[in-house]
């Protein structure tokens, strides 16, 4: 068995970690440009046909393709598109500002949406996969060597308490105010069954992999295993990194992203499991669409 090339995959799981914070530095700062030059965001095609009067003061008609009479509704048109717990800009490559477009807002309907996600997050996961194989990392690093149903069992545990800690954390947020944006569910939000099966099925499970083997089992798992580096440091750090690539959501989303981070991490160490993280994951950002989705629907 030929031994790790440690120092080639570091080198191309840094590469990731560098493009993907750098595309959702761009998509942000789109955003926010647009922001400043008073555009509108308009809401999916898909919404129901009332009127809205967007930031910029304009009246935004929607469902009949035209400009109807405008209902303000400030605390919804001023916020930035908003994204959950384990997303960023990055995960939507194009969205902000894609969608800001009149021209096109049409073809941006939630599926098209959630299959340029697979695509990005899956391409990327593709390449650390591949690193990974061809740079001979040994699967206890990763943490791969073996798969159990009381790890299945954790994170589902794990999951379901960091979801919980997540909606506590951000009604902490609204109470003092501070900016909290807590997902894109606006735009993602399947409007048909054969969308929350792609979005539940496909979709999350990508993300939830493609960022565990990311942020967990390479910047912790094998950086620790490769070089000897201390895990709790590297715990610190990678969670520092995946905050950082969550800046879209304010403030308290960054806190709060980069706390939720580092009980993954955390997890990880502790169990030296892959399953763990990714099943915790999942869970957290099925459930915020689902919950949220259910709670939107009912009013």
């Amino acid at each position: 068995m030929p031994s790790p090339n440690w120092n080639a995959f570091a080198g191309v799981a840094l590469i990731v970690l560098v493009v993907l914070i750098a595309l959702a530095r761009a998509s942000q700062a789109m955003f926010v440009d647009d922001e400043a030059g008073g555009g509108d965001r308009r809401e999916p095609a898909h919404r129901d046909g009332t009127a809205q009067t967007a930031a910029g003061g304009r009246a935004v008609g929607r469902g009949d393709g035209g400009v109807g009479e405008a209902e303000t509704v400030a605390d919804e048109t001023t916020r930035r598109p908003e994204y959950g717990p384990f997303e960023s800009a990055a995960d939507y490559p194009n969205v902000t500002n894609e969608v800001t477009n009149p021209a096109t807002e049409a073809e941006f309907t939630p599926g098209t949406l959630l299959v340029n996600v697979a695509l990005s997050q899956g391409l990327f996961g593709v390449v650390l996969v591949v690193a990974a194989v061809l740079a001979a990392i040994p699967a206890d690093a990763l943490g791969l060597e073996r798969v159990t149903v009381a790890q299945l069992g954790i994170g589902v545990l794990l999951g379901v308490g960091l979801y919980a800690a997540n909606e506590v954390g951000q009604r902490v947020a609204d109470t003092f105010g501070i900016d909290y944006d807590d997902g894109l569910r606006e735009l993602l939000t399947p409007d048909s069954l054969g969308g929350w099966v792609v979005l539940l099925a496909l979709v999350l499970p990508i993300i939830a992999g493609f960022e565990e083997l990311l942020f967990r089992s390479s910047l912790v798992g094998v950086f620790a295993a490769g070089y000897g580096i201390s895990p709790w440091f590297l715990v610190v750090a990678s969670s520092v990194a995946f905050a950082t690539g969550h800046g879209a959501q304010g403030p308290a989303g960054v806190l709060v992203t980069g706390t939720l981070g580092a009980v993954l991490a955390s997890a990880f160490v502790l169990t030296g499991s892959f399953l763990v993280v990714v099943v915790a994951h999942y869970l957290v950002n099925a459930l915020e669409f689902v919950v949220h989705a259910h709670g939107d629907s009912s009013r």
